[in-house]
Order: structure tokens, then C-alpha cells, then sequence
């Protein structure tokens, strides 16, 4: 077995411990220290010996800081070895992967460009929000979902005729194998959002298949909980029994959990892709599989 160093940066502390429990590997943190200007200063608690390093450090808010710290340490982490694994549960920018409006930046490519430069051999994401920013990285990628963990987490629960719910037309896919693995029926609702003013409304049709039944409302990310509070409140128009909501990446922003909650879902339910008081889904296992 190829030993390995794992590397935890500010962000993933946790995640990467287990993450080299399960490799059996050697285990380095980073010790972050901000100045008052906003600079981060990063030092390894010790010497990487030479071996496959993995460095694990998701990109959500404070994105940029996040990013520049995980770029930071492989290109520390390269010093040391030629072959440095980016494990980045949580890619931010993923949602900037293409020329949506005139003009736009195409983010995600500039950020392949950047982790290429710095000497990254090869990148493992979770759940990325769509793979076709991974299009721009010229190494190795791997994007691992974490919906059969997820579902693990939901087939304790005792739900009373569950049913899945895809919150628009694009997550049908995701609501499907969620759908498949649970044992269940899924519907997907249809969603609008106004580009320029990002407000969102659901222009479904009333759905009686959902009447007495629990809901779980799947998505990949969960940031503001506009859309998920939007077909929360249609949904229980309907006349439904609970609403769960299930994701890999619990963002919430500006107080999101507590607006979710009051719009009427029971519980969120995400994995410590990004680490907070809804993350009780652990994805080291399948990290480490996609590393080995």
C-alpha cells in the first residue's frame, strides 16, 4: 500500500483527519494566522516526509481566503513531493462554468489554470455542482458523490411514505438515483429564476401524488435556501406530511438554516464536505476510496 501524508487546511481540519484515519496515513496540519489587513500566514505543524501528499482544504466562504490557502499549501506541499492530491470536498466557483451572460468571466478556468500551475497531479471534488468545469483542468479530476451516504442517513429514519423531491428540472438526475438507492418514487418540481435579479418561483402544476407523504427535498447545495424555501412553501400547499431536506454542501448563508426551518422543513440534513451544525453525513470514506 503507497503511504501517503495528508495535509489539513483551515477549512477541513476535521474531514482530513478522518481522512488519513482511513488511509492509515501520516497526519500534518496547517496552522493559520490572519493579520490585520486580511492576510493569512500558513505553516505546517511538521516536515511532509516524501510520499503521495493529499491535501484536503474546501473552498466555501470566505471562498477566496479558502482558495488562496489551499493553493498556498500544495504549492508548500510540493516542495516535498511531486505528487500532491487536492482534495477539495466543497468547490467553490463551480457554478462559473460558462459564459452565462456577455462578458462574464468563465471563473472555473481560471482556477484550473492556477491549480495546474502550482503543481496539483491531481483533483478529487464532491458533488461538484456541474462537471463541466472540470473540463478545463488539464490533469487528473475525479468528482465522487456522496448521495448513497446520504441516503444511508435516511434509511434510519422512519419516514412515512417517502418521497424524493428534485426542487428543478436540472437536479431530475440527482433526485432519480437518490430515488433508486432510497427505494422510493421521485418528482421534480419546475423552477424560474431571473438571472439578472436571481428571485426565484415555482411554476409547477399542483402535485397530488405528494398528500400524507414525507418529502425530502434533494439538491446538491443548499446557499441562501431561496429555491428550498420556495418549494417548501408549494409543497406544503399540497398538503404533505414532513419535508426533509437532503445536500452535500450546506452553504447557508445569511442565516439560511433558521429561514428554511421556518418556511416548514423538519430537518437539513448535509455532509461535512463544509463543516456546521447540519453536516452528520461523513464522506472520508468515499474520499479515501477515490485517493487509494
Amino acid at each position: 500500500m503507497t503511504k501517503f501524508t495528508v495535509i489539513g487546511g483551515n477549512a477541513s481540519q476535521d474531514l482530513a483527519k478522518k481522512v488519513a484515519k482511513r488511509l492509515k496515513a501520516t497526519y500534518i496540519r496547517t496552522e493559520l494566522r490572519t493579520f490585520p489587513d486580511g492576510e493569512n500566514k500558513i505553516t505546517f505543524s511538521s516536515k511532509p516526509k516524501k510520499s503521495k501528499i493529499v491535501v484536503v482544504q474546501s473552498v466555501y466562504p470566505p471562498v477566496d481566503s479558502n482558495l488562496i490557502q489551499c493553493l498556498s499549501i500544495i504549492s508548500k506541499a510540493k516542495q516535498f513531493s511531486s505528487n500532491v492530491i487536492a482534495v477539495i470536498p466543497y468547490m467553490g466557483y463551480a457554478r462559473q462554468d460558462k459564459e452565462f451572460l456577455p462578458g462574464e468571466v468563465v471563473t472555473m478556468q481560471v482556477i484550473a489554470k492556477l491549480f495546474k500551475a502550482i503543481g496539483a497531479t491531481k483533483i478529487i471534488v464532491v458533488d461538484i455542482h456541474s462537471t463541466t468545469g472540470l473540463k478545463y483542468f488539464k490533469i487528473s479530476t475525479k468528482n465522487v458523490s456522496a448521495v448513497n451516504e446520504l441516503v444511508k442517513y435516511f434509511k434510519k429514519l422512519k419516514l412515512r411514505k417517502p418521497l424524493v423531491v428534485s426542487p428543478d428540472s436540472g437536479g431530475k438526475k440527482r433526485a432519480k438515483n437518490f430515488a433508486k438507492l432510497l427505494k422510493s418514487d421521485y418528482i421534480a418540481l419546475k423552477k424560474q429564476r431571473n438571472r439578472k435579479t436571481g428571485k426565484v418561483k415555482i411554476v409547477s402544476l399542483n402535485h397530488k401524488n405528494v398528500v400524507g407523504k414525507d418529502l425530502i427535498l434533494v439538491d446538491d447545495m443548499v446557499s441562501t435556501g431561496d429555491s428550498i424555501i420556495k418549494a417548501t412553501e408549494f409543497l406544503k400547499k399540497q398538503k404533505c406530511n414532513k419535508i426533509f431536506v437532503a445536500c452535500t454542501h450546506a452553504l447557508l448563508i445569511n442565516n439560511a438554516e433558521k429561514k428554511i426551518k421556518k418556511a416548514g422543513v423538519s430537518k437539513i440534513v448535509s455532509t461535512n464536505s463544509i463543516p456546521g451544525s447540519t453536516s452528520v453525513v461523513d464522506v472520508s470514506n468515499i474520499v479515501a476510496n477515490a485517493i487509494m
